[in-house]
């Protein structure tokens, strides 16, 4: 599953139409698509170290920008 950079849920919405910032964690290829939609998560505790909330969403992309996050 993808690591989103992002702090919340929120933040990454508000990122509608702009390039998603995430780290790529698949041993078996990449799980980014410019077009289409996969399931990405927050990792607080292992980006800023503990006390953040984590999140999960499903986002959806279209020529490379973020177009829906759910």
């Amino acid at each position: 599953m993808m690591i989103l950079k992002y702090e919340t849920k929120k933040q990454l919405k508000e990122c509608i139409g702009q390039k998603l910032k995430y780290v790529e964690t698949s041993l078996h290829g990449p799980e980014f698509r410019e077009n289409g939609k996969f399931v990405g998560c927050n990792r607080p505790w292992h980006q800023d170290g503990c006390g953040k909330r984590e999140f999960f969403a499903t986002v959806t992309m279209k020529d490379g920008l973020i177009a829906k996050v759910e």
